[in-house]
């Protein structure tokens, strides 16, 4: 278990569980891909998707069963992106593993993958008490194919602006995180004024959390990110550091980002070189803090009854904006 979790004893037992779960209820019957599966689960990631599940669900009065179930499939949900993700962006790594794209080839990866959205559903299905959890799983679903489809519009668009980005990485990313917030709250019984607090927290900790994620693409090692450094930019996809200092190197960047395929890299050197020219990191770094500021002050307008849980929640979040300062 990720070492964020020490000081929370009771959450960690809780994700313990979670991640017991999906390995009980994972049966893949090539064994080498459900092996493959079972290592990218139980290794590297956080699990902040179902902690933010986990912890809304207090607001509530949470079945014990029911939400360690949501918990791992909003993980396994996760997990399947992922998987999908990689085979889109011809990944050889994860979370300082062989992807498993790399590892078994697209079309295993694809069924992989396919498997974790069943699995997903079949938990949602047998432990949401009510449609309307059903509907917005689903939804989440489009919103985030959307954010992937609208990034895939944009890949080598000079012409893309950061509002471009903002839009396509609330659906790619932070429907995910909003859907887990909003499954925890609706699923333990909370009102619906708690459940619409939960989502825009989640949002906007999910936007902040990718912003972060590009951030840290340009200023940290590939051993430490646990994926290749600069992979999406040579791929054509344009996070906000880049989009940044577009706005005053668009004449510099042009001509090395026009060769788009050809890019070798020497070429994401000398870009990422230009983009540290600029004040782009910086203003990356504001606007995570910024999504993160409006994520802590609703936590602040949460139910006092449960302000251990509150407590948990500034601190998790406070610490994803910690990983940049």
């Amino acid at each position: 278990m990720h070492s964020i979790w020490k000081s929370y004893p009771k959450l960690k037992r809780e994700l313990t569980q979670t991640k017991q779960l999906m390995t009980k209820t994972l049966r893949i019957k090539n064994k080498a891909v459900e092996s493959a599966v079972l290592e990218m689960l139980n290794q590297g990631g956080k699990m902040l998707r179902p902690a933010y599940q986990l912890l809304f669900s207090e607001f509530g009065t949470p079945d014990a069963d029911k939400k360690i179930a949501l918990a791992a499939a909003i993980e396994m949900l996760h997990t399947a992106t992922l998987i999908h993700d990689d085979i889109v962006d011809k990944s050889t790594t994860r979370r300082g593993l062989p992807s498993i794209a790399h590892q078994f080839g697209e079309d295993v990866a694809v069924y992989a993958g396919d498997y974790l959205f069943v699995t997903t559903f079949k938990l949602m299905a047998n432990y949401t008490d009510s449609l309307k959890s059903l509907q917005l799983h689903s939804d989440s679903m489009e919103k985030i194919l959307d954010g992937e489809l609208g990034q895939m519009n944009f890949r080598y668009n000079l012409k893309q602006t950061a509002a471009d980005y903002l839009s396509n990485i609330s659906g790619k990313t932070a429907e995910l995180f909003s859907l887990s917030c909003a499954i925890g709250a609706i699923e333990s019984s909370t009102s619906h004024l708690l459940a619409s607090q939960a989502r825009d927290i989640g949002k906007n900790v999910g936007i902040a959390f990718q912003i972060i994620d590009d951030y840290l693409d340009y200023t940290q090692t590939e051993q430490v990110i646990g994926k290749p450094v600069l992979e999406d930019m040579k791929q054509g996809v344009y996070s906000l550091p880049l989009l940044l200092a577009l706005e005053t190197k668009l004449v510099t960047l042009a001509p090395i980002l026009n060769k788009r395929e050809a890019m070798t890299d020497y070429d994401a050197t000398r870009v990422e070189k230009i983009i540290r020219e600029t004040n782009a990191l910086d203003k990356t770094k504001e606007i995570a803090l910024e999504y993160t500021n409006q994520a802590l002050k609703i936590i602040q307008k949460l139910p006092k009854n449960a302000e251990n849980t509150k407590q948990t929640l500034n601190d998790i979040t406070t610490q994803l904006i910690e990983r940049i300062r």
